[in-house]
């Protein structure tokens, strides 16, 4: 993470020390919200005069403001429009309120980031529709986006990558390989991974390599994780036409037949999105002749043929750990 010299010279203008602002810099850009282990993990310093001063910096200059959550302890929020503006992120959506369980998610996030400084991250929204459209050649429109309507008389607004999970590279351009993670919430439904998952679908397609980091405070989805991205992402990228449409046919026979508990929870997903990707009369054809006998598989192979195109994809999961000192945690568990 190599954070420009003029942002933390702007920041340390108004009135913190080289630590103080590289923190606030991070917790703005990634986060928004942090908790008082985590700063004292960063500066590497004990409960004390060091940490109140700053503490009483944030709230004299009124660039944050305290929350206090049960079971969670106190949580700052950085919202100062002014400090946001000195380091180009004024628009930003860090610096709104939020409800628990976001904040929790964002302070998740800031514990992966500072456990890692080392990543070349792609910070905003910018930097990232940059390095996919300017350096990828990725259309626009394959990236995953969210339209937010605002008052009656301002136009609606189309941002890209609004979760706002931490994204990396590794390797040099031209062809560097991007992380994608995701950070699994208090939930404990597995819904949301698949939706985040088939906004991304698009995006994935159109790359040759990428990563994707799953992290959760415990290993207990681990391996659910693990299969439905194999599901979802890994087996139809790896995968040609033919294949993924003769699954579907096959899924969609066992579903015809009442043989529901031959079926997989990853099955059933395949079959809802097979259903959209193969719509139409020609598809219906091509079913009811392959159930009945008169489609053979060959016939599916010849007229689709293979993929040419070869994905690497890799998956990993990893325990996300919260960053701290040892001995006295002041902020709770949060």
């Amino acid at each position: 993470m190599n954070i420009a010299s003029v942002h933390l010279d702007a920041l340390k203008a108004l009135g913190y020390t080289e630590a103080e602002a590289r923190f606030l810099y991070i917790v703005a850009t990634h986060s928004g919200y942090f908790v008082a282990r985590q700063f004292l993990a960063f500066a590497n310093a004990h409960w004390g005069e060091r940490t109140t001063t700053f503490w009483n910096k944030l709230h004299t200059k009124k660039h944050a403001r305290t929350e206090c959550f049960p079971k969670t302890g106190i949580v700052y929020h950085v919202f100062s429009r002014r400090l946001y503006r000195q380091i180009d992120r004024e628009n930003i959506r860090n610096r709104r309120q939020h409800e628990i369980e976001y904040i929790q998610r964002r302070i998740g996030i800031l514990d992966f980031v500072l456990s890692n400084p080392k990543y070349k991250y792609l910070e905003t929204e910018p930097d990232k529709v940059s390095f996919f459209c300017d350096q990828l050649k990725t259309p626009r429109h394959f990236l995953p986006s969210k339209i937010y309507h605002g008052q009656r008389t301002s136009q609606p607004t189309l941002r890209y990558f609004v979760d706002k999970f931490p994204m990396f590279l590794h390797g040099d351009a031209p062809s560097p390989v991007v992380t994608f993670t995701y950070l699994q919430g208090p939930e404990a439904s597995l819904t949301e991974f698949v939706h985040h998952l088939e906004a991304y679908l698009p995006l994935f397609r159109q790359l040759s390599e990428f990563r994707v980091l799953y992290l959760a405070r415990v290993e207990s989805h681990f391996e659910k994780a693990k299969g439905l991205f194999n599901s979802l992402v890994a087996v139809p990228l790896g995968s040609d036409a033919s294949a993924d449409l003769l699954r579907y046919f096959q899924i969609r026979k066992g579903w015809d037949l009442g043989r529901y508990a031959s079926l997989s929870e990853a099955d059933l997903i395949f079959r809802n999105q097979a259903k959209t990707r193969f719509t139409g009369q020609h598809f219906e054809r091509l079913y009811r002749g392959w159930k009945v006998g008169r489609v053979s598989e060959s016939d599916i192979r010849q007229e689709f043929g293979g993929s040419e195109r070869h994905v690497i994809v890799h998956f990993a999961t990893e325990v996300l750990r919260r960053l701290g000192v040892p001995g006295r945690d002041p902020d709770g568990k949060a």
